[in-house]
């Protein structure tokens, strides 16, 4: 492959050097952020050899290469264009200011939570092997190895707002230490543990205010609009703190006056605003069963396109935390919708003739089966109208099958086949049933239709 003829053919495509703002690169995918938009010929650069498929996402170009490639594309391109190395998360953040904002808050949430998903998808995973011991009774629950891998399994959960305070307040702008000792404060021990409060609580009297002496272990919303407001002060401190006391005197005024406001104000209305969040999904969930799962399951690759499900991982951090619910029942939804897309994409390999095609499809169909899917949705699914729309149905009727058979996950983060690791050891079976169900409904229907399947 010939790698400067590559970057030699895809400049004239971009809109010439002057077009081009940032170039970065992914494990798959060549992400190019462009003054403007519509010079790109998106038709033609799909054409290029070696070129996998091309998407416009997130307010970036993303050309679709494959792993081992993108690197000496991207290496031969930002030579051919006379422009330095971008990072991903530099271009990510060019990239934003062309973003609506709808996007812009789903970016937001996303930078907060994929950051410290390694963290609870460990303990969600955990979580799930211990149930699973329990069910079988292969260990004894007061066994010391048990009762200290429980320990393990619920750590991330408990300082869950610390982590966001950290990841928080970098994105707003703010101190991260200060994040996450704002996200201390709401987990202190002198609160009660937010998944005991069953057991009762104290009240302290805060001239003439009883305050719960109720904690946030486990919940989101409380820390992020507390880390939120707290980066508001830290900057408006800043400009009025002389230099010589800005060490001093910003982080400990910061501290005292976030902390009263978290605790009075912000942090109750943020539990009330995830606590009713989760009340309306769970029951949604409950009384609409499994048109919920045909509804979620249809729409969320749609969703997938606009960028915005990047915020669903803090609903589902916050259907974990919440101590009536504590589990992740929207992510199986989410599974069956990547898996039909996988189904929908390989129809194709068995429907074109086109070499091209064929080359990209395997690959694609292959990797949304692990849960990453924009190869399928952008380099074939949607190119070609049909099949998409075959993966809109498959992911429904999984979805559907999912939610009327209870499967739960125990994390966030992990879908398709890896998910089978975060998932109820009571549920395995109906999950990967569902797998089953989401990719074959998918696969039959993107066969069946008729649609031209070459490259032109």
């Amino acid at each position: 492959m010939d790698f400067e003829q590559i970057s030699r053919s895809l400049l004239p495509l971009l809109g010439g050097k002057d077009n081009i703002v940032s170039a970065a690169h992914c494990a798959t995918r060549l992400r190019l952020v462009l003054a403007e938009d519509a010079k790109a010929d998106t038709t033609a650069i799909g054409k290029i050899d070696g070129v996998k498929g091309c998407f416009r996402n997130a307010g970036q170009l993303q050309v679709i290469f494959g792993t081992g490639v993108v690197n000496k594309v991207y290496a031969a391109f930002i030579k051919e264009a006379g422009i330095g190395e971008t990072s991903k998360s530099e271009a990510a953040a060019i990239a934003a200011r062309k973003l609506n904002p709808f996007q812009r808050v789903a970016r937001l949430l996303s930078n907060i939570f994929v950051p410290i998903i390694p963290a609870i998808v460990a303990s969600g995973l955990l979580m799930g092997l211990l149930g699973m011991v329990k069910t079988y009774g292969w260990v004894n629950p007061e066994n010391a190895r048990y009762i200290m891998l429980d320990m393990f399994s619920s750590a991330a959960f408990i300082i869950l707002p610390i982590l966001i305070g950290f990841t928080a307040a970098r994105e707003f702008g703010g101190n991260p230490y200060l994040g996450a000792t704002l996200g201390g404060i709401l987990t202190h021990p002198a609160l009660t543990n937010a998944w005991g409060v069953a057991g009762g609580f104290h009240t302290m009297n805060f001239f003439g205010l009883d305050v719960a002496m109720i904690g946030y272990q486990g919940t989101v919303f409380p820390v992020l609009l507390a880390v939120w407001f707290m980066s508001i002060i830290e900057k408006q401190l800043r400009r009025v703190i002389p230099d010589a006391l800005d060490l001093i005197l910003t982080p400990f005024l910061t501290v005292i006056i976030t902390g009263f406001v978290a605790m009075l104000i912000i942090g109750p209305a943020g539990r009330a605003l995830g606590d009713g969040i989760s009340f309306v999904l769970s029951t949604l969930i409950t009384h609409a069963g499994w048109l919920a799962g045909l509804l979620f399951g249809g729409l969320y690759s749609v969703i997938v396109i606009t960028g915005v499900h990047h915020s669903f991982h803090a609903i589902e951090a916050g259907l974990l935390g919440n101590p009536s619910i504590g589990v992740n029942f929207l992510l199986p939804i989410w599974a069956m919708a990547n898996v039909a897309q996988g189904g929908a994409c390989l129809a194709v390999w068995f429907k074109t003739k086109d070499a091209k095609i064929k080359a990209i499809t395997l690959p694609s169909a292959f990797s949304a089966v692990l849960g990453i899917t924009e190869a399928a949705i952008f380099g074939i699914n949607l190119r070609f109208v049909k099949p998409f729309i075959a993966a809109l149905i498959g992911g429904a009727v999984g979805g559907a099958w999912v939610v009327s058979v209870h499967v739960y996950m125990t994390a966030v983060g992990l879908t398709g086949i890896p998910g089978m690791a975060i998932v109820q050891a009571s549920s395995l079976l109906n999950y990967a049933i569902g797998m089953v169900i989401a990719f074959t409904v998918a696969f039959v229907i993107s066969y069946l239709l008729k649609y031209k399947t070459d490259s032109e």
